[in-house]
């Protein structure tokens, strides 16, 4: 499909800067097929479930991934930033550097360090290889948890590009940009989503009979690329690593079986869901890495219900919207959130699809 299909008009200062508070207060327009959209907000979730659905969470956890150092070469120093966004093994994290161009492969940067001999330098490595579009491959002279403490020491809260170029991070955003539930290391962004859960919404869902489980997908920083591609056919998406149990996958099966719905609660959730869903809907248990991309035409095999935020214009999240309640729908979705001043983006308010 063109691109270009997926393009609109949003107002720069329709882009939230900070979330909600308390996070369940957030906005959240219902899109049902066939009715007209509904102003709700995330507080009311539970009035638009039923006793028997599902809801699948995805608790991972961001990891403090945008690191600031410096290029040492030939005695020359160049400042530097990487973005970590997937770790390949134990030593090894593929990264999107900022500037690029002063990278090379071979080169070596220390991070929290500002001289080439510094023996108490926190964090150093290798540029292993390098990519298109600003990806490279590092090689840290240090792997596994000593390397996870580092990173946690020295690493900052890697913010969406669209809010850090408008504000400087913050302490606070060490809390708003984490899940309550988060649990497993390695995502570098947040399931946002998820970001509008309190411990009062989930109570009043559990008293709507309205069931909890947990997924788990390391979100990349690729989420944010735009799609440069004239036509999606030509775009490819980056690999992320997740995981489905058997329990849950059992405790699924089995709410379908009974009627009950399942309620992706952010893209990432319906990704890993769809992954490991067989063609009739049936889940098996799943680990590893996918690229599913889904764009209008996708036949969605076990997810009812998706609650998600408000996307780029272009972004495979938003043609993954318009793949899950048709592009004409979404497009005038999208009119709709602007015109009533709907907050978009990371830290704004949320939309409740039911497929269409």
């Amino acid at each position: 499909m063109r691109t270009d299909l997926f393009d609109f008009d949003l107002p720069d200062d329709r882009v939230a800067l900070e979330p909600a508070a308390p996070r369940d207060a957030a906005r959240m327009l219902v899109v049902r097929p066939g009715q007209p959209f509904e102003d709700a907000h995330v507080r009311d979730l539970a009035a638009f479930l039923r006793p028997g659905d599902a809801m699948v969470f995805n608790d991972t956890r961001v990891i403090p991934a945008f690191l600031e150092g410096h290029r040492w070469r030939d005695g020359s120093a160049a400042a530097v930033s990487l973005n970590l966004h997937k770790r390949i093994d134990g030593a090894r994290w593929a990264a999107f550097a900022r500037p690029a161009k002063k990278l090379q492969t071979g080169d070596r940067v220390r991070f929290d360090a500002g001289e080439p001999a510094q023996a108490d330098a926190s964090l150093a490595g290798t540029v292993a290889a390098k990519g298109e579009g600003g990806e490279v491959e590092i090689m840290f002279d240090i792997g596994g948890q000593a390397l996870d403490a580092a990173i946690a020491r020295i690493g900052h809260m890697p913010l969406p590009p669209y809010i850090a170029a408008k504000r400087p991070a913050n302490d606070q955003d060490a809390r708003d940009y984490q899940t309550i539930y988060a649990a497993r290391d390695g995502a570098v962004a947040a399931p946002t989503a998820g970001l509008h859960f309190t411990d009062a919404l989930f109570a009043a869902l559990d008293a709507r009979g309205i069931t909890r489980h947990f997924v788990t997908l390391h979100v990349g920083a690729g989420t944010f690329l735009p799609v440069k591609a004239d036509d999606t056919a030509e775009h490819k998406m980056h690999l992320e690593w997740g995981e489905i149990d058997a329990a849950t996958v059992a405790s699924l099966n089995a709410v379908r079986k009974r009627g009950g719905r399942i309620v992706a609660v952010g893209t990432t959730a319906l990704r890993l869901l769809e992954s490991a869903a067989g063609a009739e809907g049936t889940l098996q248990p799943w680990r590893g890495d996918t690229g599913i991309f889904i764009t209008p035409g996708y036949r969605f095999r076990c997810v009812d219900i998706l609650m998600t935020n408000f996307h780029l214009p272009r972004s495979t999240l938003f043609m993954l919207v318009a793949a899950f309640s048709g592009l004409d729908t979404m497009r005038s979705a999208y009119a709709h959130a602007i015109e009533r001043q709907f907050r978009f983006y990371s830290f704004g308010d949320a939309c409740l699809l039911v497929r269409g």
